[in-house]
């Protein structure tokens, strides 16, 4: 089919970030292209070196990697059985491994990363290593990789940080042709929606313990992602989007043949050797196993490219569209920014600003709506939005990715047919209560928002609140901790118009944690009629809720950040439809305040025990937010 011309407002911002760039970017295919230039890595290496690699590898495997010079495929894993969504990584590897072996190939376990569960340190000491662990992986990544007797890489993850670590680290091996390979999203269990009024309710006192603990275990119950649109599920939308995954990969469940064969298809992909891809009318997902035989070929000499040719100024916008289009995780404006500056890419927040103005939001999941994702996947998921943006014109059709239909494989969606994998066309919304075409979108703009004024620079995901709490006036209550926040809630001091302002939690003063754990009590006071809204240098997590929540406040205030000089009492302003956030004091009574200084007690507090003082380095080198908070430039 014929590409529909690219919207003129996509093109303009793709443009100037290309000029922005420029320098950056040149420079980083410079490296890239040196490296891709080299001998393979087992020709290069010295004997001894080369024994050491190989060693511990069966004889077979040791004969092809030396003598017959085969493909080895590197791979870093993210797998440990505290993250639900990485347990069903234990056997990949296996797996993989076994493929590479059907072709010639040989493959590796380079490295494993870290990979925490945000869902488990939530509110708890331990989110405070959170962020940065982000920039830990990415590290890790180098260090499996740096073994430098790869030919491709397979990168095993899913979660919050793990995805943008794994990204950010491979594109510092920018010349190997590399794989993403999710596990998809647990069985749906208690609807969203009911577990977030348990929490509303346990936030007041009216249920216990137990019963609280009794929805949180039916909402999180198998192995698999959560399943609200939170980071990690926006990690999947977005790797959809950029081609760095098998195409519709992102939501099918774990377990299952289905699943086995997408990540066998990932061994292949990378190897070059990809089922091949037809572009026709929608299959019959009851085709009998011999009426399709020609799928179960491969398609030889189909060279995946090297991810840092991919991950270009065109992916970049492409992810970023589709962040906005579906109300993604807030996490992603920091995220996204560290993972092009890994490719040589500058972006900001104003390009997601001015992206979100002219992309519509096409999806309600929650905690945007009531769906979760396993509904979106049926009712169209991610195929039928890449579809309905790349027919508008809203993405970059003219990319590489890991496979050689490019970005339009990404609209259809895989099956079975018998033990061949296909792929059939998403077709229509099942379902438009959840997914929604261009044509009748849920909002005519994006689902994020930024904010700016007096206060600094912040951003807030206005996709699931109300539209009649997008403006909120107030006065400011300040707290220098979440717990502040609770303490006053339990104690009845905030039934009333409130504006809270937590702060202090910035990347620089505390490693910057979600506080997620804040959205119950606000939710009451909303609940309740009052108009109420959070501003911090905080984050808020993937699942910002109902709540208006000007987040990732800019600069932070341990940086010496407007928020140090806010007041109890002062008036705030939050417009989500002008995108202002100031702070109603005159001009020069605002100027001639004194700027708070984080208290040392929680400043020493915050810095000591959970393993806190290892990362003090990273906090003291660490940019702001929309710089993406990283802390090794």
């Amino acid at each position: 089919m014929t590409q529909p011309r690219l919207h003129l407002e996509v093109a303009r911002i793709t443009a100037r970030i290309i000029e922005r760039s420029r320098q950056r970017r040149s420079a980083y295919l410079a490296l890239v292209n040196t490296a891709a230039t080299r001998a393979r890595g087992a020709d290069r290496m010295g004997c001894a070196n080369l024994a050491h690699a190989v060693a511990g590898s069966p004889l077979d495997d040791r004969f092809k990697i030396v003598a017959e010079r085969a493909p080895n495929i590197g791979i870093v894993t993210a797998y440990n059985d505290m993250l639900s969504a990485h347990t069903p990584m234990k056997n990949y590897p296996d797996l993989i491994k076994e493929e590479a072996r059907k072709h010639g190939a040989t493959a590796q376990v380079a490295g494993g990363v870290p990979a925490m569960c945000d869902g488990v340190t939530q509110g708890t000491t331990g989110m405070e290593l959170s962020l940065f662990s982000r920039d830990v992986i990415a590290m890790s990544t180098a260090v499996a990789l740096s073994h430098d007797m790869f030919d491709a890489a397979l990168l095993l993850g899913v979660c919050d940080k793990i995805v943008p670590g794994l990204l950010i680290g491979a594109l510092h091996f920018g010349h190997l042709p590399t794989v993403f390979v999710p596990a998809g999203p647990m069985p749906s269990g208690l609807s969203n929606k009911e577990k977030a009024k348990t929490r509303e309710l346990a936030a007041q006192g009216l249920v216990g313990r137990a019963e609280l603990l009794a929805s949180e275990m039916k909402s999180y119950h198998a192995p698999g992602t959560c399943t609200f649109y939170g980071t990690a599920n926006s990690n999947q939308m977005l790797l959809e989007a950029m081609g760095l995954q098998v195409p519709g990969t992102a939501f099918v469940a774990p377990g299952g043949d289905l699943r086995d064969e997408l990540t066998r298809e990932s061994a292949r992909t990378v190897l070059g050797l990809q089922t091949p891809f037809f572009d026709g009318p929608p299959l019959e997902k009851s085709a009998p196993s011999g009426g399709s035989a020609s799928r179960a070929a491969k398609s030889a000499g189909v060279k995946c490219p090297p991810i840092g040719h991919m991950v270009d100024e065109r992916a970049i916008v492409n992810a970023m569209v589709a962040l906005l289009a579906t109300g993604g995780s807030t996490n992603h404006l920091i995220h996204w920014v560290a993972v092009a500056h890994s490719a040589g890419i500058t972006i900001d927040w104003n390009d997601f600003s001015d992206l979100s103005d002219v992309v519509p939001t096409l999806t309600h999941v929650y905690p945007t709506g009531s769906a979760d994702v396993n509904q979106f996947q049926a009712a169209g998921g991610t195929g039928l939005v890449i579809r309905e943006l790349l027919d508008a014109g809203l993405m970059h059709a003219d990319v590489l990715t890991v496979r050689a239909g490019g970005i339009r494989e990404y609209t259809r969606e895989p099956y079975l047919s018998g033990a061949a994998l296909a792929w059939a066309d998403a077709g229509d919304s099942k379902d438009e209560s959840i997914v929604r075409g261009v044509a009748k979108p849920f909002n005519a703009s994006g689902g994020l928002k930024l904010l700016q004024g007096n206060l600094g620079r912040s951003v807030i995901k206005v996709s699931s609140v109300p539209d009649d709490r997008h403006v909120i006036e107030a006065p400011a209550r300040v707290f220098d901790s979440q717990q502040g926040l609770l303490d006053a809630f339990d104690a009845g001091e905030l039934e009333t118009d409130v504006i809270c302002v937590v702060r202090w939690q910035g990347p620089q003063a505390n490693g910057m944690p979600e506080l997620h754990k804040l959205t119950p009590p606000l939710a009451v006071l909303q609940g309740k009629g009052y108009r109420v809204a959070l501003v911090t240098d905080g984050r808020m997590s993937g699942a910002s809720g109902k709540v208006p929540a000007a987040i990732h406040v800019s600069p932070e205030a341990a940086a010496g950040g407007p928020l140090a000089r806010v007041r109890d009492g002062d008036l705030i302003r939050l417009d989500a439809l002008t995108g202002e956030l100031n702070v109603l004091v005159a001009a020069d009574q605002w100027a001639a305040r004194t700027i708070d200084i984080m208290p040392l007690a929680l400043r020493q507090n915050d810095s000591q025990g959970m393993g806190r003082e290892l990362f003090s380095n990273m906090r003291r080198s660490a940019l702001s937010a929309e710089e993406g908070a990283l802390s090794w430039i």
